[in-house]
């Protein structure tokens, strides 16, 4: 990579609370073995894209209890500790794992307060700064869990709460039970059905991360959308299906995941990236 490089500056900043974060961050998932499950295939190489997204100006880093599980969260303690004063490590309780692609809800209190006290001993923090739900158990009264999230903040054990994969009634109950700073929703440039979510969030101020934000389908085919708008740019399709989640709405927070440095620097130069009216619309209409 050049030493003009882009870098996560780039792409402007959010106020997720009390934090200000570039708005281009990282997501810890892929850092694990196949099928999210156990330990990288290339430990080092792991902890090699941590670092050089740090170098590039990332400053919010989103990982998962259940991401390996635990291995993720152990590689950003590994990887980074003393941690830069700016960085923002993002983590999530509510899933629980038994094998490699098996994903089960789990959000009673006792386990919620559990997972958030060894997600503070692993990374190394006195404090988690997002402590997001993973996912609102249906068995468990949603009082209940969003109720030991606000007691954990009070104890000053996290500072913001968060929720993933929900919907716009689920984020206005549990508005009326805490203050909820973010959403983690499955959103990018073909894949938009959380649209009322990402447009809540538009409006309430609430920080919006798209998870799996570069998938691009169809639209990426030879001679398709994506494809020659890239060709257009002199970028790639990763990178322009980047650019547009962050031209999207100024709440979105994209954190493209990946576990090879390359690819990293690759995703980081959609930071600076701007389409025109036209090339934005197009991706928007899919045409």
């Amino acid at each position: 990579m050049s030493s003009n490089v882009m870098t996560a500056h780039d792409s402007g900043t959010f106020q997720l609370g009390q934090l200000r974060v570039h708005r281009l961050g990282y997501g810890a998932m892929q850092l694990t073995g196949p099928g999210v499950w156990g330990e990288p295939k290339d430990r080092q190489e792991a902890k090699a894209v941590l670092r050089r997204s740090v170098e590039l100006g990332v400053d919010l880093i989103d990982t998962a209890d259940s991401y390996g599980p635990y291995v993720s969260e152990e590689l950003i303690r590994e990887a980074l500790q003393p941690y830069p004063e700016q960085l923002v490590i993002a983590t999530k309780a509510g899933l629980v794992r038994t094998g490699p692609n098996e994903w089960h809800p789990l959000g009673r209190p006792e386990y919620l307060r559990q997972e958030c006290e060894m997600s503070l001993r692993r990374l190394g923090l006195e404090r988690i700064d997002l402590f997001q739900l993973h996912r609102i158990d249906p068995s468990v009264p949603t009082e209940d869990q969003l109720g030991v999230l606000s007691d954990l903040q009070k104890e000053g054990k996290i500072r913001h709460i968060g929720l993933s994969e929900v919907s716009v009634e689920e984020i206005e109950k549990a508005r009326s039970l805490a203050e909820i700073v973010s959403v983690q929703n499955r959103y990018n440039v073909v894949d938009r059905d959380s649209e009322p979510v990402l447009e809540h969030c538009d409006s309430h101020g609430i920080g919006f991360i798209p998870w799996f934000p570069i998938a691009t389908g169809d639209l990426a085919r030879s001679g398709g959308p994506l494809d020659s708008i890239a060709s257009a740019l002199g970028a790639t399709p990763a990178q322009v299906a980047l650019a547009w989640l962050l031209q999207r709405s100024p709440v979105v927070l994209p954190i493209p995941g990946t576990s090879s440095v390359q690819h990293l620097e690759e995703n980081i130069g959609a930071a600076g990236l701007r389409l025109d009216e036209a090339d934005y619309n197009r991706l928007l209409n899919g045409v």
